[in-house]
């Protein structure tokens, strides 16, 4: 058993969040973070069972920039 998930988070180019957890099949989307936030606990909780189920989901929200040198 997993004690936790890491999800990464980036904005969508149409709006809203997108989340994926490396090293998992999971993946959701919502139009807000505490949207995003309740998606995240469904995704985990219909790809675990409940014995293999993270206790803790963590959010990381990446930003991409790109700088002009």
């Amino acid at each position: 058993m997993s004690k936790e998930i890491l999800f990464l988070v980036e904005e969508s180019p149409e709006g809203g969040y997108e989340a994926q957890a490396p090293g998992y099949s999971i993946y959701t989307q919502a139009e807000t973070l505490d949207e995003l936030k309740q998606m995240a606990v469904d995704a985990v909780r219909c790809h675990f069972d409940e014995a293999e189920m993270p206790r803790l989901i963590r959010l990381h929200l990446v930003r991409e920039e790109a700088i002009a040198v």
